[in-house]
């Protein structure tokens, strides 16, 4: 599969056999405990640009079930900051571009490649059907989507797909000058959508082309990307916490993190009814009592004859310390020392004894 000589089957072989053997490292190791449950997974992948190549790369090393990809981009000389767009793919579409390369890296991942843009009503209307309808078995949903994509306006459109779906999915973007980054794990209902809390060039209706500066061409760098994305492919490989919102800047290696919850007054009306659904399950869901048990306190051999007694009283505090001398102004004593006349126990006499230390030494030692 894929093309090629004997001797390229081969050496694929030989390559996925540790790519495999490594991964499946991790399922021994305890850390992932289905490991193969990956190729069940299809993912869509929207944007394969700077963020989207990389993740969609990753993905397919990881041996992902199926991938979905969305571009209507050109390949371009200027993307060669990246090993996975090569010179002479320079001219075609960036999805048709992935597919080759990505067929060679991992010929069992199913592709499928769609080179358009998503934001206008035909293939807007296209882009939800494949997201309900594109898994990996014919008809059903992909598990996730992810946003790589560099305009508000395609952000808009995948957020307003998957709060009519449904569907969960993951927003990530890189800066301008790309030395910081960020993702943002979007639940339907459950967590805020992309219209809930949106950028001021959305809230505002400004059209962000009127932004773009003539002759000044958006940062990339690959090292940015490659720590943004794996991050991002982490949900599905559903190792530890996923945070719902996680930043990156590279200048103050500062890793920012917070939730935000859904706005009742979102302006996506779809958002609002995932909103009141939610509510519901959670309203439904039965609650499990929680039933506090004393523990028993259990005690050791007590061989020095140590007790646990209440606190002293003031009274007893008082009747326990020495009498208290005159002081200057603003110095106090931490303690006093008891009168020893005041505190002899009534009834119990000290008898003087006329034998020598050793002798008395000599009887503890018999006791």
């Amino acid at each position: 599969p894929g093309g090629g000589t004997g001797r390229e089957h081969f050496l694929f072989n030989v390559a996925f056999f540790f790519l495999c053997s490594r991964l499946m490292a991790l399922k021994r190791m305890g850390i992932v405990k289905d490991y193969e449950k990956i190729r069940t997974f299809t993912v869509a992948v929207v944007g394969v640009g700077g963020v989207g190549s990389v993740t969609a790369e990753m993905l397919t090393r990881c041996g992902i079930g199926k991938l979905l990809l969305f571009d209507y981009d050109k390949v371009e000389l200027a993307n060669m900051n990246r090993l996975f767009f090569q010179p002479h793919q320079a001219g075609l579409s960036k999805v048709q571009a992935a597919e080759h390369t990505l067929r060679d890296i991992n010929p069992d991942v199913q592709f499928e490649v769609h080179n358009y843009n998503i934001t206008t009503l035909d293939n807007f209307e296209h882009f939800m059907d494949r997201i309900s309808n594109g898994g990996l078995e014919e008809g059903k949903p992909v598990d996730l989507v992810l946003s790589c994509v560099d305009n508000f306006e395609a952000r808009m459109a995948i957020n307003t797909a998957c709060n009519e779906l449904g569907q969960i999915w993951m927003e990530s973007g890189v800066s301008e000058n790309a030395v910081s980054g960020h993702i943002q794990l979007i639940i339907p209902g459950e967590s805020a959508c992309f219209a809930c809390a949106p950028p001021l060039v959305v809230a505002a209706n400004i059209d962000e082309k009127t932004l773009k500066r003539e002759g000044v061409c958006a940062a990339s760098l690959p090292t940015t990307m490659g720590v943004v994305v794996p991050i991002l492919i982490q949900y599905l490989l559903n190792f530890g916490t996923v945070s719902y919102y996680l930043g990156y800047n590279a200048m103050q290696d500062f890793f920012p993190t917070m939730s935000m919850k859904p706005n009742p007054q979102c302006s996506d009306h779809n958002c609002r009814k995932q909103q009141e659904n939610y509510k519901k399950k959670e309203a439904e869901r039965p609650k499990e009592e929680v039933i506090e048990k004393e523990e028993e306190i259990v005690h050791e051999d007590n061989d020095w004859g140590i007790e646990l007694v209440s606190e002293i009283s003031e009274e007893e505090l008082k009747a326990a310390s020495g009498p208290v001398p005159e002081l200057p102004e603003g110095i106090s004593v931490a303690y006093t020392i008891p009168d020893k006349e005041e505190n002899l126990i009534t009834g119990e006499t000290v008898t003087e004894s006329e034998e020598s230390l050793e002798e008395l030494m000599a009887k503890m030692r018999n006791m």
